[in-house]
């Protein structure tokens, strides 16, 4: 009988695929996923944070039956229906900003980025977007020309596009994370006075470039400088927001309110649903200007709905924190040499960092010189997943870890332990580079 995998390499275009180990999954509950087999697999990254309350959540279940029953018509492109309506009116509430304000409803983080950018650029009638060196803004239109991420893997860079370093407390290009930061904003600051700035958009965390946490006052210094020049803020909450930081909002650990907040992946609950929430002089032109013919159907804004429901009702930014602090510490005591084979894996722990559920593990090959180590960060997410986890790596060493956020404590105890094993048997040669060449991920 012909296997999943082989079906899938003779059909799906490889112009989406993205793997690190050969992943069959045909069922989903929890914070488990199951392969044909039937072996559970913890899932450590929830979807690359899509699947934010897990699989076969209750409440969405409930949502889309209940929308597809009787939904009317498949997008709000020329209609209106009270869910999309009502999911728009939901995050006007839950996301801090004054003024008239609107919201766009689309179908991915990308394609909320990109309608943001373009519109900034009409608003002010400048063109160069100020963003930020290893970022991820999409994979399509000018959200991916302007993600350093892309740029960096060999994709046209936008013409009009500027990049500022992201400071990271690890590695700061200075020598110390203070002048760093000063030396980030002295960048800014220059490029923000020349007056032709549409916009400037960040990610409250460096996601895909290896889940750099900024230092306190970093986004609020920004959005300080914003102001002064009279330049929309942009925030992309699409992989971190919705609670996973242990707060509803990233951003809000500034204390900021950002001119614009884009959206994605969490917010739909695994089905397609991004929004974007700014100012109505910004987001209503120009008319016509981001037409997406699904986008806004009564299945996913009904879905949306009902994650915001659950979000704000069970508290879920609470318990992210306490789970986060929870698989933090497990970590912090394999880094400290307390785990099998004697801490061997403490060896290559470089640091463990992150906010609640956005967790980082980062991967090198001594400690004293912090050297990245991307083959073995290859190599241990493929050694979890034979015993029993799916993380991924971003930033080319960096373990992410982005469970749902209705992950038991005895499934993070789990999650640490099959970690620890897996840097342990990743140094000890146990997977081989024939196994993993064919999976190498970024």
């Amino acid at each position: 009988m012909t296997s999943l995998l082989e079906r899938d390499a003779r059909v799906i275009a490889g112009v989406e695929k993205l793997r690190f180990f050969p992943l069959e999954v045909v069922e989903g509950r929890g914070s488990s996923l199951f392969d044909p087999a039937g072996r559970e697999l913890l899932d450590l990254s929830a979807t690359w944070t899509a699947s934010g309350l897990g699989h076969g959540h209750p409440a969405i279940v409930a949502a889309m039956t209940e929308a597809a029953r009787t939904a009317p018509g498949s997008g709000g492109l020329s209609a209106i229906h009270p869910d999309s309506v009502g999911l728009a009116e939901d995050l006007l509430a839950l996301v801090p900003g004054s003024g008239e304000r609107r919201v766009y409803l689309g179908h991915a983080g990308s394609d909320a980025n990109d309608v943001v950018l373009r519109a900034c650029r009409h608003f002010t009638g400048r063109r160069t977007v100020l963003a930020f060196e290893q970022s991820y803004h999409g994979g399509v239109g000018l959200a991916m020309a302007v993600s350093g991420q892309q740029v960096d893997a060999g994709h046209a860079a936008d013409p009009d596009v500027a990049f500022l370093p992201y400071p990271n407390p690890l590695r700061p290009f200075t020598g110390d994370i203070d002048s760093t930061v000063a030396a980030v904003l002295e960048q800014a600051r220059t490029r923000l006075a020349g007056g032709t700035i549409a916009c400037l958009i960040v990610e409250p965390i460096l996601s895909d470039g290896g889940l750099v946490v900024p230092p306190a006052g970093f986004l609020a210094a920004l959005h300080a400088l914003c102001r002064e020049f009279e330049v929309p803020l942009i925030c992309d909450e699409v992989k971190v927001g919705l609670g996973r930081t242990g707060a509803l909002h990233a951003f809000s650990f500034d204390g900021i309110e950002p001119d614009i907040v884009t959206f994605g992946k969490a917010l739909g609950g695994g089905l397609p649903l991004s929004a974007a929430v700014g100012p109505a002089a910004i987001l209503d032109h120009p008319a016509g200007s981001a037409l997406l013919t699904t986008a806004g159907n009564p299945i996913c804004t009904a879905v949306g709905r009902a994650v915001l429901q659950t979000i704000v009702g069970e508290d879920l930014p609470a318990r992210a924190g306490e789970a986060g602090t929870r698989f933090r510490a497990g970590l912090d005591r394999i880094a400290a040499g307390h785990g099998v084979d004697a801490g061997r894996s403490a060896e290559r722990i470089g640091d463990v960092r992150g906010r609640g559920l956005t967790i980082g593990l980062e991967l090198v090959g001594d400690r004293a010189g912090l050297t990245a180590d991307p083959r073995l960060a290859q190599r241990v997410v493929y050694r979890a997943w034979q015993l029993g986890a799916v993380v991924y790596y971003v930033g080319g060493n960096v373990l992410e870890i982005t469970p749902p956020l209705i992950i038991t404590d005895d499934e993070i105890d789990r999650s640490v332990d099959i970690l620890d094993r897996a840097i342990s048997d990743a140094m000890a040669g146990k997977v081989s580079d024939e196994e993993v060449k064919p999976y190498a991920g970024w």
